[in-house]
């Protein structure tokens, strides 16, 4: 038998092993901090995703929600992008201080241009539910006997895996560059669909004394060749600052004019850092766990086009 938490924390490593072959600064950064005899946690992971029909996914958080709270994850707190036409959700584990938090949001695409709308509902109606037959059957008994026989695990695992990549076949180069002028998040979901948008450094836990906060970190990936973000969001001694690299670029599948598949180079994802400050609870000091909204707004234009 393998219980709840052992098979989440083998996903959670290898969507970060997956996560590490595409952004390598990710990879440098977690050897850089393992030669110095630190720790590689990450804060959260983050996924994007659209509230529209999608096909037989559920649509927006929901399919992705299912998931997490599968693995024990709870739903703690809702947060609003009003002039992005995001919202999103805050999942924890309740007990495991090592699994990330996870951050999801989805795209109000009726809050769209009717041209937007009709762009992305084309290109993701036929999306299958990768999740369909067994797997799903795997998550509900999963949630509710907190364990699976070992090769169901296993199999729930490969399926999980498929799930959180581009669900839907390549979309037409033209809907990725009309849809930029209004959304980037949306042309950035339709390429990359539930791949992973980003994972985050944990600094707190980094434990390297010779990069104390985030500056010091920063610094250090800078001068090791990684390109980071040169702003810091959130003030010294704030409840939560965060910065990040800057996103690596892929040659993602896309179809052309004439029905041909062809590439088109864009931005996958970067590596955040996060650095937490204490609050007072009934007179202990403990670590914020939640999120800010104006800060993320500012992280998501890292993806930009």
């Amino acid at each position: 038998m393998k219980t709840q938490e052992t098979i989440t924390k083998s996903l959670m490593e290898k969507l970060w092993e997956g996560y590490c072959q595409r952004v390598t600064y990710a990879k440098q950064y977690s050897e850089m901090v393992l030669a110095q005899g630190g720790n590689v946690v990450n804060d959260h992971c983050a996924f994007r995703t659209f509230n529209t029909h999608t096909g037989g996914q559920p649509a927006g958080i929901r399919a992705i929600e299912e998931v997490l709270e599968s693995l024990g994850y709870e739903k703690i707190s809702p947060y609003s992008f009003p002039s992005k036409h995001l919202n999103s959700f805050h999942y924890q584990h309740p007990t495991n201080i090592n699994f990330p938090k996870f951050f999801v949001t989805q795209l109000e695409v009726k809050e769209l241009s009717e041209e937007a709308q009709n762009l992305i509902n084309e290109a993701v109606k036929d999306t299958p539910d990768l999740l369909a037959g067994e797997p799903r059957q795997l998550l509900a008994t999963l949630k509710q006997n907190k364990e699976l026989i070992s090769a169901e695990a296993d199999r729930l695992l490969d399926a999980l895996v498929n799930f959180f990549a581009r669900p839907w076949k390549p979309v037409k180069k033209d809907t990725i560059l009309a849809l930029n002028n209004e959304s980037q998040f949306a042309s950035w979901t339709l390429l990359h669909g539930n791949s992973v948008n980003h994972f985050t450094a944990y600094i707190n836990y980094q434990n390297v004394p010779a990069w104390g906060d985030i500056e010091q970190t920063m610094e250090v990936l800078k001068e090791a060749g990684i390109p980071i973000k040169p702003e810091i969001e959130g003030a010294k001694g704030s409840k939560l600052r965060q910065s990040s690299t800057q996103a690596i670029d892929e040659d993602c599948p896309v179809i052309d004019a004439d029905g041909s598949e062809t590439t088109l180079r864009w931005s996958y994802a970067y590596y955040e850092l996060a650095e937490r400050g204490y609050l007072e609870n009934d007179g202990q000091r403990i670590w914020f766990d939640g999120f800010l909204g104006e800060q993320a707004t500012n992280l998501f234009e890292m993806t930009k086009r």
